[in-house]
């Protein structure tokens, strides 16, 4: 009976992982492809699904490095990329950080029904809020700024409610005696912040700058409707221009600036994946 209920184990364990290892290369395949296509030619890519080709060429890696119409480059385009998605992940982080601290730590009178209409714009797609706020931002001059300010500014008042949302949720897993000892000791709210609560909070304030990092460097509709100088195109838009329907698609070209475009993301989740996984864990927790 026993050798039976442990065989029954062994193919229980091999089923698992021989679904989870054909799920893995499913999901992971088109990304290889990708990789393999960057070293075929143009006319090769359409020719099989498969991973690698007999002549390897770096066509592609060396007309991805050309210019644009001679106004931008990958490497300008990536530096302007940069340039707002690292602010963005910054104000991001501290203004959901506060907000979710207000919120999840004070009682303050009409704190219910701010609550719910700071929870009711989760349910706005921002499809919706784009005529409005470029109406807004154009008569503030801010269009076609090179400073990014419509993308930048309104990242400081955490108009990203998914991150204040989960903030909130880690926190209340932190227990509140917490901030007692805190206060005993001579700690005013702010340092209570930054002292007791951000620590706490590390592995959920990872996961918010990972997800806005990525989220920000893949946006397509932000820098096209307020960015109006070629030079200043992030890689979003850089990628789409090196389309020229016109004179002939060179795939190997899009491929290889689409895999240096993700390069940078990918490194910094793998760099933090740990807490990432955490955050994530953590924050589903009950509270």
């Amino acid at each position: 009976m026993q050798a039976e209920s442990k065989s029954k184990h062994i193919i229980s364990i091999i089923l698992r992982y021989t679904v989870l290892i054909l799920v893995g290369v499913v999901m992971v395949y088109p990304l290889l492809w990708m990789v393999g296509a960057t070293f075929k030619s143009n006319a090769e890519i359409f020719s099989g699904i498969g991973l690698f080709t007999a002549h390897p060429t770096l066509d592609g890696y060396k007309a991805a490095m050309g210019n644009y119409g001679g106004d931008i480059g990958i490497l300008r385009a990536m530096l302007n990329t940069f340039s707002y998605v690292i602010p963005k992940v910054v104000f991001t982080v501290i203004s959901a950080t506060i907000t979710a601290y207000g919120f999840g730590r004070f009682n303050f009178k009409g704190k219910g029904i701010l609550f719910a209409v700071l929870m009711s714009t989760l349910f706005l797609p921002q499809v919706v809020l784009n005529v409005p706020q470029f109406i807004l931002f154009s008569k503030m001059g801010w269009v076609g700024s090179k400073l990014y300010l419509p993308i930048i500014v309104p990242t400081l008042f955490a108009t990203d409610t998914y991150f204040v949302f989960m903030l909130i949720q880690f926190q209340r897993n932190v227990p509140k005696e917490l901030d007692e000892a805190a206060k005993i000791d001579g700690c005013n709210a702010f340092q209570t912040l930054y002292k007791v609560i951000v620590p706490m909070l590390a592995p959920a304030i990872t996961s918010c700058a990972l997800f806005q990092f990525m989220w920000s460097t893949n946006d397509f509709m932000g820098p096209l409707l307020y960015v109006n100088t070629p030079a200043k195109y992030p890689m979003a838009i850089f990628v789409k221009l090196s389309m020229d329907a016109d004179a002939g698609v060179s795939w190997n070209r899009i491929l290889a600036l689409s895999l240096i475009s993700i390069i940078p993301s990918l490194v910094i989740f793998f760099l933090a994946q740990d807490q990432f996984v955490e955050g994530i864990s953590d924050g589903g927790v009950k509270g």
